[in-house]
């Protein structure tokens, strides 16, 4: 019976700690995601606050030392207030030893734009209405980038606060870059390796951008990215047309109709190629919410033309390019501006 009891007890003991290292490790992978690193950035991120922490708490004590003599009650109402202004500061030192600045100096402009109130939506002193902040919009594409300059001529000739403010290309040399050039819009240069891993995460938070468009990006979005930007995601920051925007997410243009000719392999003209030797009468464009899965996600708008029995997967292409080009930035504008 004694033993019985030992056993319970152990069972009990192992059961609890199993329970609280699952809730660890399901805590830390929400963490990695949406910080948008890898393991190993993560503990480096982790560390850093600690090693900040216990720098801040020792700077805090040196200095109060030096000005009280004992721990009275003044000494201890500064203590917090001295540990607050130290901590940032202290922080920022550390992560330049540890190689997470990066991401500290983005994650402390967060922390101080949500403390200052720069995201309320309270209007000014006189009653009028807060000036809206940009949307601010990044293009992932991979080639000549026609679609990513209708989508950026489309706003430059709005008076929305939608603003194209970032291309990320993960070619070099490709067209969209040349257009990014003569548009004056920074560009980021993504490789395989990290993307996968981290889906560049931190480098788009740093960046403010709020919401995706894949314009011909030919690469699967890592699931860390998706998670990052789900749609209806709140985004403080944003204010479109005088009110908070949650219309976060990543979309995608897909030329056909989807669920048919999509899939791992079927972009550009591997689709019209598929159609036209299918025999089809009809093809189109699918505007689509990316998920985890090629050409899965939930379709926002589909749009048809038709297939003649002259045409070729080249005249197919160009048909496609003009509903791209009619449907996709006005769509962009429907999402974001509601």
């Amino acid at each position: 019976m004694r033993f019985e009891g030992l056993r319970g007890i152990v069972e009990f003991v192992r059961s609890i700690f199993a329970v609280t290292i699952d809730y660890i490790m399901k805590s830390i992978n929400k963490l990695q995601q949406k910080w948008g690193v890898g393991q190993v950035q993560f503990w480096l991120i982790m560390t850093t606050f600690a090693l900040g922490g216990s720098l801040s708490g020792y700077l805090n004590k040196q200095i109060l030392n030096l000005v009280f003599l004992e721990k009275n009650a003044a000494y201890w109402l500064i203590y917090p207030l001295l540990l607050t202004i130290l901590w940032p500061f202290s922080v920022i030192f550390v992560s330049f030893l540890t190689g997470q600045f990066s991401f500290f100096k983005g994650y402390l402009g967060r922390m101080w734009g949500r403390l200052s109130g720069g995201n309320s939506n309270n209007g000014s002193a006189n009653g009028s209405a807060a000036p809206a902040s940009p949307m601010h919009v990044a293009i992932f594409a991979s080639g000549a980038g026609s679609n990513a300059k209708k989508i950026i001529e489309y706003f430059e000739n709005k008076s929305t606060s939608i603003k194209i403010s970032l291309i990320v290309c993960n070619v070099p040399g490709a067209g969209v870059l040349d257009i990014a050039k003569s548009k004056g819009i920074p560009t980021l240069m993504i490789n395989k390796a990290e993307f996968a891993s981290t889906g560049y995460v931190e480098s788009l938070h740093n960046a403010d951008i709020h919401f995706i468009v894949l314009a011909g990006f030919l690469w699967k979005v890592p699931e860390v990215l998706v998670n990052a930007y789900q749609p209806g995601m709140k985004i403080d920051s944003s204010v479109v047309n005088g009110k908070v925007n949650t219309a976060r997410g990543i979309i995608n243009i897909h030329p056909a109709l989807l669920p048919n000719y999509g899939g791992k392999g079927m972009y550009g003209s591997h689709v019209h190629e598929a159609v036209v030797a299918a025999g089809e009468k009809e093809t189109g464009i699918t505007i689509h919410w990316v998920d985890a899965h090629y050409d899965e996600g939930d379709i926002i708008l589909q749009k048809k033309c038709s297939i003649d029995a002259t045409d070729t997967p080249a005249s197919v292409a160009q048909k496609i390019h003009v509903l791209e080009h009619e449907y996709f930035a006005p769509t962009i504008e429907k999402i974001l501006v509601q």
